[in-house]
């Protein structure tokens, strides 16, 4: 089988035109490569479709004006990456938009997700089609790729889950003639997408392109995928709280899971283990300075614990629950709680139990939250500690310890031999 590498672009590296163009520079560095380009919604478009599927749902008259500088948000870059805009560029944007006039005309208010994953999906479906005119428009061929028709899901909406063998199968019939043809050696496709079924749209879960790099990489047997971030590579810390953090060169599959568990924002958590399976490399690499290596992530475990990580989670809240008859918490208590916080999606952050207290630490979100203490409170005593940080530490020496907690009040603390986690105030 050929040797293919997977790109992944995020959408800082096609926020603009300007960067657009630097995408087609990269690409021109590997031009002996054949190369699936997987590319999320461009700069901030996510969260823009996120406000029309809110505001459609609400029936609010905004959603058609936050469509229309949608359009124009996308019309900025064509306008400065063509002189005309191509025919089929324009006729296929124009057949997007007119459906999503139509469904925000007519929200699907009793399926808020299905609506959601139609509306959102769009992002990747216009930052791709641009992307692929463009490098085409260079002389750069391609082939778009639509991510709908191969990475195949079950029907849970906003947090689909892939059907591996039908995946596999559908992405090596599509790609494998199209590179052993010789038409061209590129392909784009989405990230974050993919569909139940040849109507309905699913989308993988928030942050999601990096991992429909790995399953593209898995089901091509891809010598290699790239991550192209704005940051030199892995850091041990979040360089906007830390500008002195250090860039990890190599860590392993293991640690790399461990780091995203944790809330490290470069990676996303799924990402990891289909490329582990196959023994896929990971590079995470910078768009802004793209001859430099960047971080790798394999199986070599010997530079893990060379440098501490640390990852702080900011507006936690700490939730205690106890029996109202003093009783301890049992087994039968556990199972029901976690229930209940499955039942409104909540994921648990960090948790510790007593003989009579069952204390969770999770992300703020005031809507979610006010369902779960409502179910939870017919029940139990709840109460709760915000707005605190979670603070998690790995391969931690006293002094970090001690330089992220002085002067903090620490409400929960945890330690392994690895790993200390707290929650301060």
């Amino acid at each position: 089988m050929m040797a293919m590498k997977v790109f992944k672009f995020g959408g800082a590296s096609v926020k603009n035109a300007e960067s657009v163009r630097n995408v087609a520079s990269i690409l021109k560095m590997y031009e002996e490569s054949t190369i699936v380009v997987i590319i999320s919604a461009m700069g901030k478009m996510t969260n823009a479709f996120e406000g029309i599927w809110k505001s459609a749902l609400l029936r609010d008259k905004t959603a058609k004006e936050q469509l229309q500088a949608v359009q124009e948000f996308h019309g900025q870059i064509i306008s400065e990456l063509f002189e005309e805009t191509p025919r089929s560029l324009a006729s296929q944007l124009e057949a997007i938009y007119n459906e999503l006039e139509d469904r925000i005309k007519n929200p699907i208010t009793a399926k808020p997700n299905y609506f959601y994953d139609q509306i959102v999906s769009n992002g990747e479906i216009i930052s791709t089609l641009i992307v692929s005119a463009y490098l085409q428009h260079i002389g750069v061929s391609n082939r778009w790729i639509d991510a709908r028709k191969l990475v195949k899901t079950d029907y849970n909406y906003r947090e689909a889950k892939v059907d591996w063998n039908k995946t596999r199968a559908q992405i090596k019939a599509e790609l494998l003639p199209y590179f052993e043809s010789g038409e061209s050696r590129i392909a784009v496709s989405q990230g974050f997408i993919g569909g139940a079924d040849h109507l309905n749209t699913t989308t993988l879960g928030r942050e999601g392109s990096d991992y429909s790099a790995a399953i593209f990489a898995y089901s091509l047997d891809a010598e290699q995928v790239s991550i192209w971030k704005d940051v030199p590579g892995v850091l041990n810390a979040d360089p906007r709280q830390y500008p002195n953090a250090e860039l990890l060169s190599n860590i392993s599959y293991k640690e790399a899971v461990e780091l995203a568990y944790y809330g490290a924002s470069v990676i996303h958590p799924k990402t990891i283990q289909p490329l582990q399976n196959k023994n896929i490399p990971l590079w995470v690499k910078s768009f802004v300075e793209p001859e430099k290596s960047g971080t790798l992530i394999d199986n070599n475990t010997a530079a893990d614990s060379l440098i501490p990580s640390f990852i702080v989670k900011q507006n936690q809240r700490l939730i205690s629950i106890a029996t109202r008859d003093f009783a301890f918490i049992v087994e039968d208590n556990l199972s029901d709680i976690f229930h209940h916080f499955a039942n409104h999606g909540v994921k648990i952050n960090i948790m510790q139990n007593s003989a009579i207290n069952f204390s969770v630490g999770v992300d703020e979100d005031e809507q979610k939250l006010e369902g779960l203490l409502n179910d939870l409170s017919n029940q139990y005593e709840v109460r709760y500690n915000t707005p605190l940080d979670l603070v998690t530490i790995r391969h931690f020496t006293p002094e970090i310890v001690d330089e992220l907690t002085k002067n903090r009040n620490i409400i929960v603390e945890q330690r392994t031999r690895n790993t200390v986690r707290f929650l301060i105030r």
